[in-house]
């Protein structure tokens, strides 16, 4: 399956041009690091670009103090990862360890020129992507959770983690890890804990950590942007790319995980141009990287609570009581798996009821059965994946058949494959255990069954998110926007309002696939640029 990954030597062999570095002394300054200065410590904020041109930097350990890495950067390379791009922060302590001399140029200033000189831009992006791979997959990270097994706040954390690509470690509650965590912490007993640079976070959430990484923007002032765009799954980041690339100050707003339902998808084989399959997270992280190349921003985990009309547009309420005001919206929160109406289901939720099949859920299916309900390509995708580490995979669908709901290769699949048994006619009844999930009653055309599982995977149906919508735009019987025609829209992904707009799974009609979705964000541009530029043609007769 295609990789961003790449050993550290390989990130900089291509290095920056001579006229790139000409570029980089113009728009910065040098600084000079003598021997031991820290440079960076891990929730400092990511905001200069820093090219080194004599002397050597190193990654630091936080619990030793020591050389964390073999490697360190020396001259023609530049510090930092993808963070640089969002503004967020540093993840790894990092040091002078020899005296240094650097060319410091602000993050902004940085983000012009990147996107002046597209070559330079390729090397700096293809680095700082490839960097963030591999702190993923060695879980090289000051942010560390122990006991993501057993806690369910901390779990929250890790899929939230896992979803946006931030890299953590983890750590099971009872190794020698933990213990050597906890002691640098300064906790007692052995408990579960989520630490970031030798420090106990209290009460973690989602949203304390992406505090501490930066990732959460502060919205808060005057500004306001020429489109904000509400959901980070396939759709809502295509917008961001081409609404960038169009020179519209543009923001996406996500209040779970850029990716969206896609995001879940451990493998699309059928996207073209990716022959033997990406998962749907790194798809839209491709995305993401190319519209913040663009100078689009992005906050999460915010969620819009409601919209207003305003002089200058409209304004977004968020659930913490910040707005962002903006002259076009585009609608892409896209749909959410329905909840089943079983006793105990929030109980259960992230302590063995899942939305979703990536790597981090599936740690936690090892050794035990897992259910899958639901008949789409999501459940599809989930099982096949699934099957590699649970030890059967039940899949349950209420219909006779998967032709109508399913892409006939994946369904092929399932029916062939010895670690999966497709249960047509059955649904889950029951939903047993104490704090923890411990098995499903389970109900079919003979009668009612049980199954011991630790790990259901809820893939049924498709709510919008459109609740914060009320009044605002159309809505069919079933809460889909309607947009173009059927609503009165000047465009085709227009709504009943002027200047909001509809894209992706949200929209009444659309075809439920990552391709028609990227296509309809990637389209709808053309049409809020045209709107945009309307209104700042009335603004300069109205002076």
């Amino acid at each position: 399956m295609e990789s961003l990954a790449r050993d550290l030597r390989e990130m900089q062999r291509i290095p920056l041009h001579d006229s790139h570095i000409d570029a980089l002394r113009r728009a910065g300054e040098i600084r000079d690091y003598p021997a031991g200065r820290m440079i960076g410590t891990p929730g400092q904020a990511m905001s200069e670009f820093l090219y080194v041109e004599a002397g050597e930097i190193e990654v630091v350990d936080p619990a030793t103090g020591g050389r964390r890495l073999p490697h360190t950067l020396g001259p023609g390379q530049f510090v930092g990862e993808i963070s640089f791009l969002t503004g967020g922060s540093y993840t790894l302590p990092m040091r002078a360890c020899a005296d240094t001399c650097c060319i410091a140029v602000p993050r902004v200033r940085m983000l012009e020129l990147m996107s002046a000189i597209p070559e330079m831009s390729d090397i700096v992006i293809t680095v700082f992507a490839a960097r963030r791979r591999r702190q993923i997959e060695d879980g090289d990270t000051a942010l560390k959770l122990i006991g993501a097994d057993v806690d369910r706040s901390v779990a929250r954390i890790a899929q939230f983690a896992a979803r946006n690509r931030i890299p953590v470690q983890l750590m099971d509650l009872r190794s020698d890890a933990a213990e050597a965590e906890r002691s640098v912490c300064a906790l007692d007993g052995c408990r579960p804990a989520v630490t970031y640079g030798g420090q106990a976070i209290d009460d973690p959430t989602p949203q304390s950590v992406a505090r501490l990484l930066g990732l959460e923007m502060n919205l808060a002032g005057d500004e306001v942007f020429d489109v904000v765009i509400v959901g980070g799954g396939p759709a809502g980041v295509a917008a961001g790319v081409y609404a960038g690339a169009e020179g519209l100050c543009a923001l996406v707003i996500e209040d779970t995980a850029i990716g969206g339902q896609a995001g879940t998808s451990s493998r699309i084989e059928n996207y073209m141009g990716f022959p033997t399959g990406i998962s749907g997270g790194d798809l839209v992280w491709r995305g993401e990287i190319q519209a913040m190349k663009f100078g689009t921003r992005f906050a999460m985990p915010r969620r819009v609570a409601g919209l207003a009309r305003r002089d200058a547009g409209f304004c977004l309420s968020l659930d913490d009581g910040e707005e962002v005001c903006a002259r076009a919206v585009v609608v892409a929160t896209g749909v959410q798996y329905r909840k089943l109406g079983l006793e105990g289901l929030e109980r259960f939720e992230g302590a063995g009821i899942y939305y979703a099949a990536t790597d981090m859920e599936a740690r936690w299916c090892r050794d035990t059965e897992a259910v899958v309900v639901g008949g789409g390509n999501s459940a599809g995708q989930a099982a096949m994946f699934l099957s590699r580490t649970a030890r059967h995979v039940h899949v349950l669908v209420r219909s006779d058949s998967l032709a109508s709901s399913m892409s006939d290769y994946l369904s092929r699949r399932l029916l062939e494959d010895p670690a999966i048994t497709v249960h047509f006619g059955h649904e889950l009844s029951a939903l047993k255990g104490d704090d923890r999930l411990d098995g499903v009653g389970i109900d079919g055309p003979d009668g009612t069954w049980h199954l011991d599982t630790r790990a259901v995977f809820l893939m049924v149906g498709a709510a919008p998110n459109t609740g914060w919508l009320a009044g605002h735009a159309d809505l069919d019987p079933r809460g889909f926007v309607r947009t173009g025609r059927d609503a009165g829209g000047g465009s085709a992904f227009e709504t009943s309002t002027p200047g909001v707009f509809a894209v992706g799974d949200v929209r009444a009609g659309s075809v439920k696939r990552v391709a028609s979705s990227v296509g309809e964000g990637s389209v709808v541009i053309s049409a809020v640029w045209d709107h945009v530029a309307r209104m700042a043609d009335k603004a300069i007769l109205a002076e």
